[in-house]
């Protein structure tokens, strides 16, 4: 049976939309960046980081090391963890919803149904704990 439904073929722009961690986000819900850096720092880096450390030495630290670790991303943690540690992963890269299912699925054993385009844009837009938020296209 053909069908001629423009709703599958056309673009969803609620799933083409880019997502990552908005800092100021933190800053606005008066929450500390830096401690959810550090909760998610291995072992390793917790003893190697020092007191002084930056966001940005937090973060090279997660990409490099703690990301790399077995355990980071498992399908034991929820959707939405998962979803925060592959942007400390990637450096906090945009990704559309479509690239982090992707990813989500490979690091979940395979996990499509709950790392979907569709679900993922509901729970993202419903974040209160992670500061996931659309990026704005720049022109």
């Amino acid at each position: 049976m053909i069908t001629n439904n423009k709703e599958e073929t056309a673009p969803n722009t609620e799933t083409s939309q880019c997502w990552a961690i908005n800092v100021e986000w933190y800053k606005q819900n008066n929450r500390s960046f830096m401690n959810m850096l550090r909760e998610r720092l291995c072992s390793k880096c917790q003893k190697r980081v020092k007191e002084g450390a930056t966001e940005t030495n937090l973060l090279a630290a997660i990409g490099d090391c703690c990301s790399k670790a077995e355990g980071f991303i498992t399908g034991q943690l929820p959707i939405l963890e998962s979803a925060f540690r592959i942007f400390l992963a990637n450096g906090n890269q945009p990704l559309d919803l479509e690239e982090l299912g992707q990813q989500l699925s490979e690091h979940r054993g395979g996990d499509r149904q709950r790392t979907s385009a569709k679900v993922l844009a509901r729970l993202l837009s419903n974040d209160r704990c992670y500061g996931l938020r659309p990026v704005s296209s720049a022109v």
